[in-house]
């Protein structure tokens, strides 16, 4: 009996209809994708006159893409650019994030609420808004076509969220663990960092991930505070000009782009438990 209720509730029509449109999603997502990947494969000719799906009928595939996007293209230098320019700001982010959102739960001062609900709002303040007066400042303290302008930029624009987000686990943080901490001689910065941090790992890994993709596939901040230098010109900058450098050759662009998305792939593959773990666990607390 038990067995058989268990497998009307398997074959149920809302279950299938779940799965069909999960499905349906997840075709939609990698349909493209296989394009894009099979394209950066593939000769010049047989891109132009062809289309990807026509590649498994009579297989012809090349490295040559790759090797023009990184020499031609200069997407080498763009890839070193992109870690120069995200690494330090999702490291940013996190620290700042971290100790603003604990201070606001955690400690007792005036104007804690108000600057609290400052950070909020900023949370929904359109990036565009800010560009035209940030353009002026920057250029104004020589900080336009220098990567620290995007460092300062990308963590500004993202701290009120890592505020938001870290808050509600900041202040749900079992108090007898800061009291212990307090009762064996630990100050408040010692507290924070060898106790609290260790502990708030899933969470603040969640932040970092998602700071990481947004910094890593930024087009707009880099293309319009670096300019365009390709000494300091990122993935996303450095793959949107690769129509005019290499004369528009589809294998080279999508050679590009495949390259420009392996990293972020890989770091969502290898972390996603940490940050299904960190934003359930941040909500969860808050």
């Amino acid at each position: 009996m038990l067995t058989t209720s268990r497998r009307r509730r398997a074959f149920s029509p809302r279950r299938a209809l779940v799965h069909v449109v999960l499905v349906a999603v997840a075709i939609m997502w990698v349909v493209p994708i296989a394009g894009l990947l099979v394209y950066s494969f593939r000769t010049g000719n047989d891109s132009a006159v062809t289309g990807w799906w026509t590649a498994f009928v009579d297989p012809l595939f090349t490295l040559r893409n790759y090797a023009d996007a990184i020499d031609v293209g200069g997407l080498g230098r763009s890839l070193v650019n992109s870690l120069l320019i995200t690494v330090p700001t999702t490291v940013i982010t996190v620290l700042v994030s971290a100790i603003g959102a604990y201070a606001l739960a955690r400690m007792r001062f005036r104007g804690r609420v108000t600057l609290l609900l400052f950070a909020v709002a900023l949370i929904v303040v359109p990036p565009q808004l800010t560009l035209v007066p940030l353009l002026r400042v920057f250029r104004e303290l020589g900080l336009i076509g220098q990567i620290p302008g995007v460092w300062i930029y990308q963590v500004g624009f993202v701290v009120p969220f890592g505020i938001y987000l870290l808050y509600g686990f900041f202040r749900a943080f079992p108090e007898e663990i800061i009291e212990a901490a307090s009762l064996d001689g630990a100050g408040t910065v010692r507290t924070f960092f060898q106790m609290v941090i260790p502990t708030s790992v899933p969470v603040l890994a969640a932040l970092a991930i998602m700071q990481f993709m947004w910094s890593w596939n930024d087009l707009l901040i880099p293309l319009l505070f670096l300019g365009g230098s390709a000494s300091v010109a990122p993935a996303t900058v450095q793959v949107a000009g690769l129509v005019q450098s290499t004369g528009g050759g589809l294998g080279i662009v999508t050679a590009g782009a495949v390259l420009a998305m392996a990293v972020p792939v890989v770091v969502a593959l290898a972390l996603q438990r940490s940050f299904i773990r960190g934003i359930l666990g941040g909500a969860v607390k808050g």
